[in-house]
């Protein structure tokens, strides 16, 4: 079978691989349909992403048809179409017996530490595996996993109805975050410097759009909350600037939820933490949430609307990522396709 690899950094190949075959009771061999392209795919292939080992096939944005399970699978049978959990923890760290598992000691990501989704057949254990509704089409199955880091976002920064939220960044991440917030009640004001991405965030739900090359962010919050700062900040750019600007936007009692994995440090004064009683909290990947997000694409409630803009056959991969690297503003999500 064929799977895409990143050899070293800027080494992308397409091999002949064995195919997997079940070996443990609980496993189930999965015929993937539809993998996305992911931000942290590209810093895998340019050698940037500082949680990756080489060499890997990459890919975590995972949905398939089950083709086959061991005797020890309860849930699922062949036929079914399934959405990929793409963590391995221990079940014992502090992390874990917290219910923090996917910042477990032992963590493995799908794609990161280990081999991926990028490629004709994966096995995994059944409980990495959800079934969603087989009518869905795999464009929209395959933004599963995406939607669950929006999910994670919003849980981390206790969104709810009534809130207003700050998204700094309209790229799919931040849309993602963006269609969990309308979906808890939230008011959300999104920014970046992207017009077709702001209208894009619009059409999607967004309250209010800022690019911040035109505006002042902070006037605009201001105004927008009557003075009273976004109850919750969510930085889905991930600069030192956006974390620094996070801090200041927030308003007193509020919730700052940082995605970023920026090694450069942020300039930031004890003193707007202390008085506002502000909340600094990280978000990286999921915590349960694959369960919440199957039952909102299964009811048709989450879709993606255009968000998907870009397909790819799987002989046309070292395309794609050309394309992508180099027509960002044009891409939100591409997929590569294993029919």
């Amino acid at each position: 079978m064929k799977a895409v690899k990143v050899r070293k950094a800027f080494d992308l190949v397409t091999e002949e691989v064995e195919k997997p075959s079940i070996v443990n009771a609980d496993d189930v061999l999965v015929k993937v349909k539809r993998v996305g392209i992911c931000g942290s795919d590209l810093h895998i292939y340019h050698g940037t992403n500082p949680l990756a080992t080489l060499p890997r096939v990459i890919g975590h944005e995972v949905t398939g048809e089950v083709e086959e399970v061991g005797p020890y699978v309860h849930h699922l049978r062949a036929g079914d179409h399934v959405v990929v959990e793409p963590i391995r923890y221990c079940g014992t760290c502090y992390a874990c017996r917290k219910g923090r598992p996917n910042v477990c000691s032992s963590l493995s990501v799908f794609g990161v530490h280990e081999d991926g989704g990028m490629r004709e057949w994966i096995v995994l254990p059944e409980k990495q595996l959800h079934a969603v509704d087989a009518a869905l089409p795999w464009e929209e199955t395959v933004m599963a996993e995406p939607y669950t880091i929006g999910a994670q976002a919003v849980w981390r920064g206790q969104v709810e109805k009534g809130d207003t939220v700050l998204i700094q960044g309209a790229g799919p991440i931040g849309i993602c975050i963006l269609k969990m917030a309308k979906l808890l009640g939230a008011a959300v004001l999104i920014t970046d410097l992207n017009e077709e991405r702001l209208a894009f965030a619009k059409e999607n739900g967004a309250d209010h759009v800022v690019n911040p090359q035109k505006e002042d962010v902070m006037q605009q919050v201001k105004v927008w909350t009557d003075g009273e700062g976004a109850n919750v900040v969510i930085d889905a750019v991930c600069l030192p600037s956006t974390f620094e600007l996070s801090i200041e936007a927030v308003s007193t009692a509020g919730n700052v939820v940082v995605l970023g994995f920026d090694e450069k440090t942020s300039t930031i004064s004890q003193l707007p933490i202390t008085k506002k009683e502000v909340t600094v909290t990280g978000s990286r990947l999921q915590t349960y949430q694959f369960p919440k997000v199957v039952d909102l694409l299964n009811k048709g409630k989450l879709t993606h609307s255009g968000l998907v803009t870009h397909s790819f056959s799987l002989a046309d991969v070292q395309d794609a990522f050309r394309f992508v690297e180099e027509h960002p503003d044009q891409v939100r999500k591409a997929v590569i396709t294993f029919d």
